[in-house]
């Protein structure tokens, strides 16, 4: 049976972990050449291993425009081409609005935003018709959930984003779309509701679902939005969080 993505060359920006691990995963059984950033070589390296298919762990933080330049430069020399970028990587604080400090909001916006255009920007040259851009967003951007206003006002940027560069990328002919979980079962949240049972019971109740969504059920969103199955879906935001942001 053919694969979807077979020999497509596909970056994914945080893929050491969580939804970007999932969906590494998902492309390299498709068939695609996956190349995958992360902050934390040892991580990077774990990861590379259970993605296998030859898949390529590149160390860099995309706050630091250098680090994303570097990555593009391997691509180019190795494969000449990128096919697929999911921009993954992001960065999660909570912070109340009188907590709030110069710190704080570069943490944020410098990985949320500032890596997220220059991960798609430095990615164009590599990028012919028919490529596509995911964007990791989040229904924060959507909603006004409390102590997290940088967060939330980051997200719905990721969302701004998708709307501007359809019509600046038309003319090439690349799709931009934004994949937008909800609670997700990642090892990082998954510590942390451990600690807090409360919060987690609040949680799966606000979703109609009843539940947190796994890692795979968003990847498996990425994967439609980046393929030819979703030709003529541009500048949308697709919600993968149980129906909170819709009900």
């Amino acid at each position: 049976m053919m694969k979807r993505f077979e020999n497509k060359v596909v970056v994914i920006t945080g893929g050491s972990d969580g939804i970007g691990l999932a969906t590494a995963k998902l492309f390299a059984i498709e068939g695609a050449h996956v190349t995958i950033t992360g902050r934390r070589r040892e991580l990077l390296d774990e990861a590379v291993k259970e993605i296998g298919h030859g898949a390529v762990g590149v160390q860099g933080d995309v706050a630091n425009p250098a680090d994303v330049a570097r990555l593009y430069e391997m691509i180019q020399r190795d494969h000449q081409r990128v096919d697929v970028v999911f921009a993954n990587a992001g960065r999660y604080e909570v912070v109340p609005l009188d907590a709030i400090d110069d710190a704080h909001f570069d943490a944020i916006f410098d990985v949320n935003v500032k890596g997220m255009v220059f991960t798609v920007q430095k990615a164009l040259p590599l990028m012919a018709t028919g490529s596509a851009i995911v964007l990791n967003g989040s229904i924060a951007g959507s909603k006004g959930l409390p102590g997290q206003s940088l967060y939330n006002a980051s997200k719905a940027a990721v969302r701004s984003f998708a709307r501007s560069w359809t019509n600046d990328l038309k003319e090439r002919g690349i799709r931009v779309n934004v994949v937008s979980p909800g609670g997700t079962e990642t090892r990082l949240i998954r510590s942390y509701l451990d600690s807090q049972p409360e919060v987690e019971a609040a949680l799966k109740q606000s979703v109609p679902l009843g539940r947190l969504g796994e890692p795979d059920e968003v990847a498996r969103a990425v994967l439609f939005l980046a393929s030819s199955e979703s030709s003529f879906v541009a500048g949308h935001e697709l919600f993968v969080d149980g129906g909170v942001a819709a009900v």
